[in-house]
């Protein structure tokens, strides 16, 4: 592609200090499907097999009266493009994009480079790194001006981290002017629960040029978000609504909102401040006819920052309860006594009485908290939460509740978390979960909106006082945070690395998987000193009962490493019979206690196939406990 267009960001600008009010094209994907694009295509790289039909949308909207277009990149960024498998093709899709946009806008209107979310969780609920995130703008952004867009345009972020790092990385790869719009719903929250007052005055500390609102609601809600945001920042401000909530027809969904509902609040719009008007998805052509006719002569209101010092920024944060005020075991952390815990297995049906039976022997054994796995290996269990609900009004210990990433979306696992902290449950055990393919049922699905790392950070929110937003939540929780960690991971160095993203959001202690080689132990503790990550950590001990046991924990389940000499010792007590291996398994475990002891703060004895008694035998009389 030959041509070589040149960015004229003065001349947005221009636009933005001329005391007019302008107008933005409309929803270009909803434009593209209209025209009978499917939705499982990649509309982003249509800019290179068929442009004519992106040249011919913005043409459309060129007509109609729009003054600013966007390119059709939206979701052009590198993380968007892999499902489709174009990420190597950055460069050439936005490029191409901007190139098209700019033979259609000729020196009749100028061209917004158009930028999207990535599609992907960010730290800290999410394992991409806020530096990757820039990265990742930057390489678009970059594209872009290549091509020659006047502005660049970040819309539709629902968590204002990512929209911050987005307009970090957008401004590495050149000096052109930004608009960051975010995205609410009709409680003019975002979609991580943050209202105007906080997002609103940290965008506007990034720098950027003019500040606003897009997608997800009509302009009904709209104007509500934007009366809220004015008298926040002296920014310019943009607003491009949706034309209205989209209705399923005949299979498709259509926006119902007419052209001339549009003009009509493109004008309220502009009379409430709003410098840019636009539309989002379902805006078409002749919305934009009705809107640039509606919105000729009005002058936006000035804006006014009488508030802003009220409400910037984000509400301090309230201070985590001592650990040692939280629980019982928190005490025990707190202090550095040793502890001692056992994991039980949840009933599989929904009568508890057998597994409460022997609970009441761990009670009379003095141990200190019942660990309660939550769906191990992806079996059909009893609830965590509801088991560790009767474990803990039915005997007199408190329960250490296996929480995974692998049921519940991000929104049911604060649902979760209150309730359970309301019921009194305070130790929690924080893992991302074994994948449901490994279980009975392959079919079902795993949510995974964060990992573990995520939802540590999660719950440290929480016990701030504050959701994922950053906004109040009231009185802060108390829980007590620990997470697990893999001593035999097959690489150690991502294990590590991600256990100090762990310790970093939160953690309080760790939990090993079950061990067995202690050289490996020892040598795993001596790593983390070495690393500085110093929170106490408490040993996971298998008994084993047979052979076929062993030998199944070394082949068979991922993160378990059984040495040849614990299966020869084994193999050795299977040819005597009877008791032996049994016996021999106790043995073991006490052993590996024994060995490790002294560089632990506890040991966390499981029950295998639910037989509480071998966990008992194994921490009778054992040393420094």
């Amino acid at each position: 592609m030959s041509d070589d267009f040149t960015p004229r960001p003065d001349r947005f600008l221009e636009m933005v200090a001329d005391g007019r009010v302008h107008l933005f094209d409309g929803g270009f994907g909803t434009e593209l499907h209209y025209r009978g694009v499917s939705v499982t295509r990649c509309f982003d790289e249509l800019n290179l097999s068929r442009p004519e039909l992106v040249t011919r949308v913005h043409e459309l909207f060129l007509e109609a009266g729009a003054e600013i277009l966007e390119t059709n990149t939206y979701g052009a960024s590198r993380t968007k493009l892999a499902p489709f498998g174009f990420q190597d093709r950055v460069k050439e899709i936005n490029r191409t994009a901007a190139v098209l946009a700019r033979r259609v806008a000729g020196d009749h209107a100028l061209v917004a480079g158009a930028m999207g979310p990535l599609g992907v969780r960010i730290e800290p609920f999410g394992p991409t790194a806020r530096e990757e995130v820039g990265a990742f703008y930057k390489e678009q952004a970059g594209a872009l001006i290549s091509g020659g867009v006047d502005v660049l345009v970040l819309e539709t972020f629902g968590n204002t981290n990512e929209l911050i790092e987005a307009i970090r990385g957008t401004k590495e790869a050149g000096d052109l002017p930004i608009v960051a719009q975010m995205t609410i719903g009709h409680d003019l929250h975002s979609g991580f629960g943050t209202d105007p007052e906080h997002f609103a005055p940290r965008l506007e500390a990034e720098g950027v040029d003019v500040l606003g609102l897009n997608c997800s609601v009509g302009p009904q809600s709209m104007l509500q978000g934007i009366e809220r945001i004015r008298p926040l920042t002296s920014l310019p401000l943009s607003a491009q609504p949706n034309s209205g909530l989209p209705r399923e027809v005949e299979g498709r969904k259509i926006y119902v909102a007419s052209p001339e509902y549009m003009g009509d609040y493109a004008r309220r719009l502009a009379q409430a401040g709003v410098k840019f008007v636009g539309g989002c998805c379902g805006t078409g052509p002749e919305h934009i006819r009705r809107m640039a006719v509606s919105i000729r002569a009005i002058h936006p209101v000035p804006t006014s920052i009488d508030t802003v010092k009220k409400h910037g920024g984000q509400e301090p944060e309230v201070p985590e309860i001592p650990l040692a005020d939280r629980s019982g075991l928190g005490r025990k952390l707190a202090s550095g006594e040793r502890i001692k815990t056992v994991e039980i297995v949840p009933p599989r049906g929904g009568d508890a009485t057998e597994m409460l039976s022997q609970v009441s022997a761990l009670e009379e054994a003095g141990v200190d908290a019942v660990n309660v796995p939550d769906g191990p290996r992806a079996q059909m269990k009893m609830g965590a939460l509801a088991t560790s609900l009767l474990i803990q009004e039915r005997t007199g210990l408190e329960a250490l509740v296996h929480y995974t990433c692998r049921d519940r979306n991000l929104l049911g696992m604060l649902s979760d978390l209150l309730g359970a902290h309301a019921i009194g449950l305070r130790n929690l055990l924080l893992i991302t979960g074994d994948p449901p393919r490994m279980g009975p049922y392959p079919d079902s699905t795993g949510v995974f909106d964060v990992d573990s790392v995520g939802l540590t950070n999660l719950v440290s929110f929480l016990n701030h006082g504050m959701d994922p937003g950053g906004n109040p939540i009231g009185a802060p929780t108390s829980f007590v945070k620990g997470v697990g960690v893999n001593p035999g991971a097959a690489d150690l160095d991502r294990e590590l690395n991600r256990f100090f993203w762990k310790v970093d959001a939160g953690a309080e202690f760790a939990i090993t998987q079950p061990v067995f080689d202690v050289a490996q132990l020892e040598s795993f503790l001596e790593e983390l000193v070495r690393r500085n990550l110093r929170i106490p950590v408490v040993s996971g001990i298998w008994p084993l009962v047979s052979l076929r046991n062993a030998e199944f924990l070394a082949n068979e389940v991922p993160g378990i490493e059984v040495p040849e000499s614990v299966l020869d010792r084994m193999r050795r007590a299977s040819d005597k019979g009877g008791d032996h291996p049994v016996e021999e398994g106790i043995a073991i475990a006490r052993e590996t206690w024994e060995a490790l002891g002294d560089d632990l703060q506890g040991i966390q004895v499981n029950a295998p196939f639910g037989k509480v008694h071998l966990a008992l035998r194994v921490l009778e009389g054992l040393p420094k406990l």
